[in-house]
């Protein structure tokens, strides 16, 4: 065993019978690095000396080193190692990672030799120290290099080392072809910790590219998790089982969605029910820092030269960190569009199946989009499949009522729920039991939703008409009860409700949901308007198709505020927004309602979009009457008196709004008669632009 020290000046060790020490020698002696090796005095490096065999001129004490005997035991020991050449081995483990990954990617021979010394110069400093002695090589001079130290023909050097070869392909070694360098730098490896892990780690190929890509995980969800994208799945599944047994080439496919909708879950399942082997796409290294887009693409291309014998389906997640990482402001490309002609010829030539899986499609070169089989979004699950979801994971920890609850939460992505429960399992003693347990999932839930920057978890049910609710206390110009009869047949109506505020519009449109036995998904204004351009009608056009989704009733409140005349519009984005509310309408199936408390002002094309304009008005004298009585009775107040009546038949801007507010306001100012009633009343008729002082306090 020979000694070298190392360039931090550790000591190392090769074994006699090592390949690198033939390695050495014919560095120094046939490409002539014995020159930078030796000189009058001196080695300069001892360590290289030690290792190959010539450590007792080290400590030579002579004050000149004589060369030229130095030269002849050099020369002695170069005949030596050569005629003894299959005597000498790279390490055992090295030989035989290096044999399975031949066998998984086809390596050549040459192939495996050039490989396992790019592997070796990482891992043997004597090696990489007597390399650098041939100083700054062009890419020309690394495959004569090459030829010479491995005694292959340089012709099949520089035909392994070609761009198109499987070595470059796979991209478990490339070529550096910019400029000139040290011969270490001018062999890039496929990862960091390659050289590492194919050295030491006793494994199948899959584990020496766990850098690069690793296999995906079972999927905690089934096809039918899946409904609201049955669509598209009705497409793709077939496709890809298609493609799958014809050996198709160029199928990718593009998934875009909002994070935690279950993207990587969706991909895991196809692969499941394809039966086929699953594959992602590193996105970090094995100390966990990010990959760069470009190191990513290689690890791709390299899966793609892997397993291409295998029945697999490859996932790249986080798709942006190659299409949407430029700076479109700055100028800056993307990683893409600066490898473009790259990008298109392996999205038009890979062998094993892709699916492309990113947050938003936002920003990505057009060009690239259709270069793509499939493009689909997937969105946030109906609310009959989030409801579903949030059973099978949180089965035992809520009840239906809770349940239902959450699910009316239309931001609400599986990952979400999946997160909360896991939370609350793990404390689920300290909880105290169900009710802290809910409350839990409950809080954790909805600050994620809000984090997102959607709303938070209602705390109540806030699609619940009131207790004593009754359409006969709407004062309208068209039999309500009746238009509910005719849309439980059809199930397909477009309504607009207009009048003041509190008339109840928006309590109709729940009613109306029961009468149909449908869900209800309201929207205000806030709901849907954003800082950003073009989210509006994002905005809009994700409503409908999530009411279309869920079999749902949809009513916006607030509607006039995409639906304002677009002849009095200032801006551009004002009649964009206005062109998407009335395409939705025109293409929506379903029931909706629309509510707003001016009618004035919207554009014109709008009110032909609607097949039924209804006007609710302030409560006629009858109906407050009535609707007094109703309300002392569910308050536990005495039956008003005949002038208590009176008082409030002559309010003539009393809506039912009015009497939930007040029923709202005895939960913290009691309210001890119908009198002290109609005087709340009064006081909240007496605020309304346009009413008298003294209205509601006549005697």
């Amino acid at each position: 065993m020979s000694f070298i020290r190392t360039k931090r000046g550790s000591i190392g060790a090769i074994d006699t019978r090592s390949m690198v020490r033939v390695w050495l020698v014919k560095i120094l002696v046939e490409l002539g690095a014995h020159k930078e090796f030796l000189s009058d005095h001196c080695f300069s490096n001892d360590s290289i000396a030690n290792a190959i065999g010539l450590g007792g001129w080290v400590d030579w004490t002579s004050n000149d080193l004589d060369r030229k005997k130095v030269m002849i035991q050099l020369r002695k020991i170069h005949r030596e190692v050569l005629s003894h050449l299959n005597d000498y081995k790279v390490p055992a483990i090295l030989r035989e990672n290096v044999e399975r990954l031949a066998e998984l990617a086809g390596l050549s021979a040459t192939d495996c030799r050039i490989l396992e010394f790019a592997v070796l110069i990482r891992n043997e400093p004597a090696l990489d120290q007597t390399c650098d002695l041939l100083g700054m090589l062009s890419s020309q001079k690394v495959f004569h290099a090459l030829s010479v130290i491995l005694g292959l023909h340089e012709g099949d050097v520089r035909a392994s080392l070609s761009s198109s070869a499987i070595l470059a392909k796979s991209g478990l070694v490339v070529v550096d072809r910019t400029g000139s360098s040290h011969l270490i730098s001018k062999l890039d490896l496929l990862s960091h910790h390659f050289a590492d892990l194919i050295s030491s780690s006793d494994v199948e190929p899959e584990g020496l590219l766990k850098d690069t890509v690793y296999r995906g995980l079972p999927s905690n969800l089934t096809i039918a998790d899946y409904e609201h994208v049955e669509d598209s799945l009705h497409i793709l599944r077939p496709f890809l089982k298609k493609s799958m047994d014809t050996g198709r080439k160029g199928v990718n496919i593009y998934v875009h969605g909002a994070p935690g909708t279950g993207k990587s879950e969706l991909a895991r399942t196809l692969a499941q029910e394809l039966q086929c082997d699953l594959f992602e796409v590193a996105s970090q290294d094995a100390e966990g820092d990010p990959v760069s887009g470009v190191k990513r693409l290689r690890a791709y291309r390299a899966a793609q030269c892997f397993f291409a014998l295998r029945r697999s389906l490859l996932v790249f997640d986080e798709a942006e960190d190659v299409f949407n990482d430029g700076d479109g402001f700055m100028g800056r490309k993307s990683t893409a569009q600066s490898n473009k002609a790259w990008i298109n010829r392996m999205l038009e030539e890979n062998v094993v199946p892709t699916i492309w899986l990113s947050n938003s499609i936002r920003g990505m070169d057009p060009a690239f989009i259709r270069r793509f089989d499939v493009v689909f979004e997937l969105t946030v699950p109906p609310k009959k499949q989030r409801e579903r979801i949030i059973r099978s994971v949180c089965d035992d920890l809520l009840d239906e009522k809770q349940v239902s609850r959450i699910a009316d939460a239309t931001n609400l992505a599986p990952a979400i729920v999946t997160r909360a429960s896991s939370v609350a399992r793990s404390i689920q003693t300290e909880l105290g039991g169900a009710v802290g347990v809910a409350s839990a999932i409950h809080k954790l839930i909805s600050s994620t939703l809000q984090a997102q920057g959607h709303g938070a978890l209602h705390t109540t049910e806030t699609n619940r008409l009131p207790d004593i609710y009754d359409p006969n206390f709407i004062h309208a110009d068209a039999d309500l009860v009746n238009v509910a009869t005719g849309l439980q047949y059809s199930k397909s109506g477009r309504i607009c409700l207009y009048g003041p505020p509190g008339t109840g519009k928006t309590a109709f449109g729940r009613w109306l949901a029961d009468q149909l036995g449908m869900p209800l998904l309201v929207k205000r204004a806030s709901d849907l308007m954003s800082m950003w351009v073009g989210e509006n009608e994002k905005n809009i056009a994700l409503a409908f198709k999530q009411a279309e989704d869920d079999g749902a009733l949809l009513l916006i409140d607030e509607v006039d505020s995409f639906l304002q005349d677009r002849r009095d519009a200032k801006a551009s984005w004002e009649s964009r927004l206005v062109n998407e509310m009335l395409t939705q309408m025109e293409s929506f199936s379903g029931v909706f309602v629309a509510s707003t408390n001016l009618m004035t002002g919207l554009d014109q094309a709008s009110l032909r979009r609607f097949d039924l304009k209804v006007k609710f008005g302030f409560l006629k004298p009858d109906q407050a009457c009535e609707m007094l009585v109703r309300q002392c009775v569910h308050l536990g107040l005495e039956a008003p008196s005949a002038s208590t009546l009176a008082r409030t038949a002559r309010m003539n801007m009393l809506t039912p709004g009015d009497f939930a507010a007040v029923a709202r306001q005895n939960r913290f100012r009691r309210i001890g008669c119908a009198s002290d009633l109609v005087d709340a009343l009064g006081a909240e008729c007496a605020i309304k632009e346009g009413s008298q002082s003294s209205m509601g306090f006549l005697n």
